[in-house]
């Protein structure tokens, strides 16, 4: 266990914490606001925004999708170099923050800003960034990496730099009140796989990060036991606060991860559309059973820790069991559904994009191969 570990990003958490962007981003700063497909104007946020902007100059960029394209995003660089902005305001959830940390680095790039993605241009600057969380998911919100899709050609890919972690996240539950059910569930979805995807790996002797990585699962666990208290104040703060930190970085530090089901899962994202949190239910059930023999040990920790089973020759069987139940409890299918009639042919064409970005040695023994992926996915056909 050797690491090094920082997260400079500042956390503003709790109700009418929005009003900090008004200290928290220099007077001098010229901002990009940049949004999504405009909730945010019927649920209070934009005002409070604004509001907080008063002494600021600033511009806004509205039409984020919920998986950010490099052709939409292109738009609002531009925007940033002609009118010389100097600070990007996010304001929305992971997908309008990744879309954010594209921005903040391609407007300091004279290239193609897509070789970001394609690891042709090593971002080292960016533009600061701070964030307004208003979907609880990712953690983009404190930590340096970004998705981002290619519509023209359906890639989807992602980047690492610290040089677009936001400097400041305001996290306040409140914002989460108007959200739809579907993306609650997705929420929780997703907070809970990007915690098993530095946990459910090898056994190690980081008690510390195995212990929190089991109080964040007990925690999103308990949240969906009580999925109809979810208009609780309560409720919203520990769901927003649980999938903040599941992805901070230190839950992964001086461990092993995986990553393998997010990586199918960016695919089914990609080409047919489907939900990132449901794109992960739908894989991460078949990998486990797939992966059983190497993952045994730390599935049978997390039967025991998390779901308080009792021992047996099948726990670990029986703890993916209980993670599929989880999500079936959430209303998210866990097979392939949403892809189109012809089953065979999403697999290969989900197969051949792995192999088109390189995807070739997934997991973190790097032994999920073109091959396994297929199986893996093939399990997953209902």
């Amino acid at each position: 266990m050797k690491f090094s570990f920082v997260n400079p990003t500042q956390i503003h958490f709790g109700q009418g914490q929005i009003a900090r962007i008004a200290d928290a981003i220099p007077a001098d700063r010229k901002v990009l606001l940049l949004y999504g497909g405009g909730s945010i104007k019927t649920n209070g946020v934009y005002e409070q925004v604004v509001s907080a902007l008063a002494e600021h100059q600033w511009q806004e960029f509205a039409g984020g999708e919920p998986n950010p394209t490099v052709e939409t995003l292109d738009k609002a660089v531009a925007q940033v170099k002609d009118s010389g902005l100097d600070y990007i305001l996010a304001v929305g959830g992971g997908s309008v923050i990744d879309g954010a940390k594209y921005v903040a680095a391609a407007a300091l790039y004279d290239g193609e800003g897509w070789d970001i993605l394609l690891g042709k241009h090593r971002v080292n600057q960016a533009l600061p960034i701070g964030a307004v969380l208003t979907l609880p998911a990712t953690g983009s919100e404190s930590n340096g990496g970004s998705v981002i899709t290619k519509k023209a050609t359906r890639d989807k890919l992602n980047f690492m730099s610290p040089a677009v972690q936001p400097g400041f996240a305001v996290l306040d539950p409140d914002v989460m009140k108007t959200l739809p059910e579907r993306q609650l569930a997705n929420g929780l979805v997703d907070a809970w796989v990007h915690t098993c995807e530095q946990y459910l790996t090898l056994p190690t002797e980081a008690m510390v990060q195995e212990g929190y990585a089991e109080a964040l699962l007990r925690t999103l666990k308990t949240l969906g036991e009580q999925y109809a208290e979810r208009d609780a104040d309560s409720w919203r703060a520990n769901l927003m606060l649980a999938a903040n930190q599941a992805l901070n970085g230190f839950i992964g530090s001086g461990v092993p991860q995986d990553w393998a089901t997010h990586m199918i899962g960016h695919e089914l994202t990609a080409l047919y559309g489907v939900d990132h949190g449901r794109s992960l239910a739908i894989v991460q059930p078949s990998l486990l059973r797939h992966q059983i023999a190497v993952k045994r040990d730390k599935l049978e920790q997390m039967a025991r820790n998390v779901f308080d089973l009792a021992d047996s020759e099948d726990l670990a069987e029986r703890c993916i069991d209980a993670i599929e139940h989880f999500y079936h409890s959430l209303g998210v299918a866990t097979q392939l559904t949403e892809h189109g009639a012809d089953k065979a042919a999403a697999i290969d064409a989900i197969v051949a994009q792995l192999e088109a970005h390189g995807m070739v040695k997934l997991g973190e023994n790097r032994a999920i191969t073109p091959k396994e992926s297929r199986e893996i996915l093939e399990q997953a056909v209902a």
